[in-house]
């Protein structure tokens, strides 16, 4: 690691399409997040059934695993640019639709699902399109760099962006909903106001074995499904989220303003590695640095599964949330050099995918466990069970294991 200076360290925001597409990804993911609090609220109020708090979650992950043969597909033969800014524009469109049912009064959960359902097919599109259009926006020298402060903007907003959902709806489910529709309506100007940047599109007519494309790309290069299968198991086996308020109220007995700093911890240490790399971004082992840094996620969820000390269990997070900022730079980086172009959307919106699942089956894993064994055991086996992904998944892709640099591919 070396370290640049400040003109190097903030090379990604001298491009102006990329500063505009960062600003736009900031406020599309902060507006997500308070829509995504307010609703939980919302529907918390209407029902008091804590069924329907798992619903918001499965209705808009669905979308994105039911139609990840299209979403790549799409991005790639239309422009991502284009897809991104009519996915952010639905989405905008969303959250006024939740200020209007909030503003006429509800007496039940279903429109806010309707919406959701709509939400989630927008969010299936945008995420693909807007993972796989950095590398059209910045010279491939200073891409690793443009990684380091997307993943930031992503951390920043998933931090902040709950907390002033909670607070904007306790003035109001509208103003919540307002807001959200405001910046997201910022953010779809803004990504339109970025030039059409170059792109290799697919021009193929569209068939099974186009849609698939993505699939086979995958299999058949081992790099790319290393590192997507990577953090597929490791986060699998390791989250420990769904937990928090067990460890908050019962174990470290912090109460909710604990629960709310235990939470924050990850994000906070991320967000801190993340513009550390921007000025110090990895320059050789990359690959053996990648997987010490999962094993590491493993060995610190094990240390705060043990601990019965709060300051302790924070710190433990916080540096669980760095080791997981440096593997994901680096797993990021490598997908993006790995895949040509013309699938590149196709193979991002199967790693959506993939990240999605194992944030969702993840948090099942840990509460079906602590229900079973307990909740200390689930949470160390699951950060032993890391630290094994790692050693088997260097064994297994030894190309990814021996990657030195991320300047390796040419990402055109």
């Amino acid at each position: 690691m070396t370290s640049q200076t400040p003109d190097q360290r903030y090379a990604a925001f001298r491009e102006s399409a990329f500063l505009r597409f960062w600003i736009a990804r900031f406020l599309a993911t902060f507006s997500t997040q308070i829509v995504s609090v307010a609703v939980g609220w919302q529907i918390y109020d209407l029902t008091r059934d804590p069924l329907d708090l798992g619903l918001v979650g499965i209705i808009q992950f669905l979308p994105a695993l039911l139609l990840v043969l299209v979403t790549g597909a799409v991005a790639d033969r239309f422009g991502r640019r284009l897809i991104m800014g009519i996915s952010a524009g639905l989405e905008a469109l969303c959250a006024l639709a939740l200020v209007l049912f909030s503003w006429h009064g509800l007496t039940g959960p279903g429109p806010i699902f309707g919406v959701l359902g709509v939400f989630g097919i927008a969010r299936a599109f945008f995420g693909p399109a807007s993972a796989s259009l950095v590398a059209n926006l910045v010279p491939k020298e200073i891409f690793a760099n443009a990684v380091a402060w997307n993943s930031s903007a992503w951390q920043t907003a998933t931090i902040v962006g709950p907390v002033a959902g909670g607070l904007l709806y306790g003035l109001s489910p509208e103003i919540a909903y307002g807001t959200a529709a405001v910046m997201m309506a910022a953010g779809t100007v803004l990504i339109f106001s970025i030039p059409k940047p170059k792109q290799r599109s697919s021009t193929d007519k569209p068939t099974v074995e186009t849609l698939f494309a993505g699939i086979r790309y995958i299999m058949g290069e081992k790099v790319v499904l290393g590192a997507i299968s990577l953090d597929l198991f490791a986060v699998l086996l390791s989250g420990a989220v769904a937990l928090l308020p067990v460890y908050a109220r019962d174990i470290l007995e912090l109460g909710p303003w604990g629960l709310g700093l235990l939470r924050a911890a990850p994000g906070v240490g991320a967000i801190l590695v993340a513009v550390w790399l921007a000025g110090h971004p990895l320059r050789d082992h990359a690959g053996a640095l990648m997987f010490g840094f999962v094993a590491l996620f493993g060995v610190l969820t094990v240390v705060f599964g043990v601990s019965t000390v709060p300051w302790l269990s924070i710190a433990a997070l916080a540096l669980l949330g760095a080791a997981d900022m440096i593997s994901v730079y680096v797993r990021e980086t490598l997908i993006q050099l790995w895949t040509p172009d013309v699938v590149r959307g196709r193979v991002n919106a199967v790693n959506m995918v993939f990240v999605g699942a194992s944030n969702e089956l993840g948090e099942f894993r840990a509460g079906t466990m602590a229900a079973l064994i307990g909740t200390v055991p689930a949470v160390v086996f699951g950060g032993v069970g890391a630290v094994a992904v790692a050693g088997i998944w260097a064994y297994l892709f030894p190309e990814l294991r021996r990657i030195r640099h991320l300047e390796g591919r040419d990402l055109d």
